[in-house]
């Protein structure tokens, strides 16, 4: 009878011990980049703006005087200089209207959605250009954001300055990815048209470099999925003491079956 309990013991000890270990290929990423040798990166990804966005446009002139590009610029309170008219927010920067269009000074209602800022640069550099020679234009969206939760170390709103963001760069900045963290299906919410969809980024897999979502867009929500392991932590066998428990009863079973 003893030895029937010991070996009930060691299943349930050893069924524990299986069942809380992860292999190798459940944490480490990027399986198969050998095949990334020679690949060609996108080296002109821009992200599109989208209503709501905040730009930040910097103005400015090759020539020596620059008084003479004074009026197309935001003063510090967030005004415009010129007749057209700015927004004052308190990230001074022009807000994208609901209809795609920001109110730049002197030129008046200027379309922007669905631009990159590389694109709006050249048009608003074009357009001025018939008042002020050689203008040079900066846009920069000042409230591109992404948030991340979940099974990750720093989880929260992560603010980019430069408009460009991929998904190992986001996972770098949140603290990595926990141990455990679904690695092989992260989830992506995006908005795009104001109709959202979902996508999936698996980070133990090379091909990952060329999905539509390696890139992150501003207003993206990134959910990493706790493990099975994790979720069932989460109940019962939170404790050493859970476990011991469980064991203790499984034995008390055994032993009221084989006295009957």
């Amino acid at each position: 009878m003893f030895k029937s309990i010991r070996k009930l013991g060691l299943f349930l000890i050893s069924s524990i011990i299986i069942s809380s270990c992860a292999t190798k290929d459940d944490v480490v990423y990027f399986h198969g980049s050998e095949s990334l040798e020679g690949k060609e990166n996108l080296l002109d990804y821009e992200p599109r703006i989208e209503a709501n966005d905040v730009l930040r446009i910097n103005v400015s002139s090759s020539s020596v005087n620059e008084e003479i590009v004074e009026p197309f610029r935001m003063n510090q309170q967030g005004q415009s200089s010129g007749g057209g008219g700015g927004q004052n927010l308190s990230l001074t920067g022009y807000l994208v209207s609901p209809q795609g269009t920001i109110n730049f000074p002197v030129l008046g209602t200027v379309e922007v959605e669905g631009l990159t800022r590389t694109a709006i640069q050249q048009k608003l550099q074009d357009q001025i250009s018939e008042y002020v020679r050689d203008p040079v234009v900066d846009v920069r969206i000042v409230n591109f954001s992404v948030t991340v939760l979940g099974e990750v170390g720093s989880p929260g709103r992560k603010q980019v300055t430069d408009g460009r963001l991929t998904m190992p760069e986001l996972i770098a900045m949140s603290g990595d990815i926990t141990y455990n963290g679904r690695r092989e299906n992260i989830k992506i919410i995006r908005e795009v048209n104001g109709i959202k969809t979902v996508g999936h980024i698996d980070m133990t897999e090379s091909d990952l470099f060329d999905s539509p979502f390696f890139y992150l867009k501003q207003n993206d929500l990134v959910y990493v999925e706790p493990t099975y392991r994790a979720v069932k932590s989460a109940g019962f066998f939170t404790s050493y003491q859970g476990i011991i428990s469980v064991g203790t009863t499984i034995i008390s079973l055994y032993l009221l079956i084989n006295n009957l």
